[in-house]
């Protein structure tokens, strides 16, 4: 009996040893914390989605310049300009290239220090950037959404627009590379500034900047610094009982009105300063500005949505519509792009639905 209890415990600890060789971790996380594994093939291939300048990665397919105007005119001209011109909510697209720099490979206009703006077609040297940015990033509120032949098409369409390829073509993975050879400014990338290294460099001369700081005559350094107004220093409580008490970050103490040794609940009870119109609509900006409306918002401008002059003219003295608008988002009011539902507190709504409503004083 002992010698069969023995013969089962070696087999039971051979198993052991077994399990665990075979189960070595092989990820550093896995190694050190226990937990995870390693990727499937099908998950790396889902993120390994980059095309690269040799056009590896690029997947088979192709679409016509007439397809792209039709998925242009319905999902990019909002924010980039039917002809894809538009500098109001990015730069422009297309503009500032000839047929000459086709030929070239340089675009002449951009050494043109008068020439007023600098469109993505005039600088992007590779037809893959495109092609690779508009498939993971665009339309920006969808992104990855368009399929492999839409994302062709709307590469050939921005093509078109820059006179590359003609309204006829069908742009596809077979021809990208006879493509690529017409692009503007395929000549104006070099690698020739030692910022990395390469056959073409001359050890001796090293990097591009040459430059030797003079140490004389120095500016004074400049200090930055800023400073809260008294109607919004302790809005979210004292910032010094905010920061943790290791490293340099301290913080305000927000209790105390900025000149002054007295609570901010002192200050503001006298009729002196109690807060003016001018001082709520101050407190109205700062919360339009904190909380990224004027990404999308300018003050006379249309950006991706209407311009706050004119959401004042529409909506005047309509304050409770406003602050439900900016809480709940929506869209199909000014145009088909959507403003997503915002998740601020109803306080803050309120007093930038209020200064809206009342004119959007400054």
């Amino acid at each position: 009996m002992f010698n069969c209890l023995k013969y089962f415990l070696t087999i039971a600890c051979v198993m052991c040893i077994s399990i665990d060789i075979t189960a070595q971790p092989t990820t550093p996380v896995q190694r050190f914390v226990g937990i995870g594994r390693d990727a499937t093939p099908a998950e790396v291939k889902a993120w390994d989605i980059d095309v690269r300048p040799d056009f590896e990665g690029l997947p088979k397919g192709s679409g016509s310049v007439k397809l792209g105007q039709e998925i242009w005119e319905s999902k990019c001209a909002t924010c980039h300009g039917i002809f894809g011109e538009s500098n109001e909510v990015f730069n422009p697209l297309i503009g500032g290239t000839t047929q000459q720099d086709i030929q070239t490979g340089k675009v002449a206009n951009l050494k043109n220090t008068e020439y007023p703006s600098r469109s993505t077609i005039m600088r992007v040297a590779t037809l893959s950037t495109l092609w690779d940015y508009i498939n993971r990033a665009m339309p920006w509120n969808q992104p990855k959404s368009l399929s492999v032949q839409e994302v062709y098409a709307v590469t050939g369409y921005m093509l078109h627009l820059a006179d590359i390829i003609p309204g006829e073509f069908v742009l596809s993975n077979d021809n990208i590379n006879d493509v690529q050879k017409k692009m503007p400014n395929r000549n104006g990338m070099t690698t020739q500034h030692a910022k990395w290294p390469g056959t073409e460099f001359n050890p001796i001369i090293g990097p591009d900047t040459q430059n030797v700081a003079c140490i004389k005559n120095c500016a004074p350094e400049p200090r930055i610094t800023s400073f809260l107004p008294d109607f919004a220093r302790n809005a979210h409580g004292n910032l010094q009982e905010q920061n943790r008490g290791v490293g340099p970050q301290r913080g305000l103490n927000t209790l105390v009105s900025k000149g002054s040794a007295l609570p901010i609940s002192v200050v503001s009870t006298s009729d002196a300063n109690k807060p003016t119109e001018k001082s709520l609509n101050q407190m109205a900006m700062a919360l339009f500005a904190k909380h990224g409306c004027a990404v999308c918002h300018g003050m006379d401008k249309k950006i991706v949505g209407p311009s706050i002059s004119d959401i004042t003219k529409k909506h005047a003295n309509q304050a409770d519509y406003l602050t439900a608008k900016i809480r709940a988002g929506g869209s199909g009011v000014w145009g088909n792009i959507s403003m997503p539902a915002q998740s601020l507190p109803l306080a803050d709504a309120k007093s930038i639905g209020q200064w809206i409503a009342q004119g959007a004083g400054r």
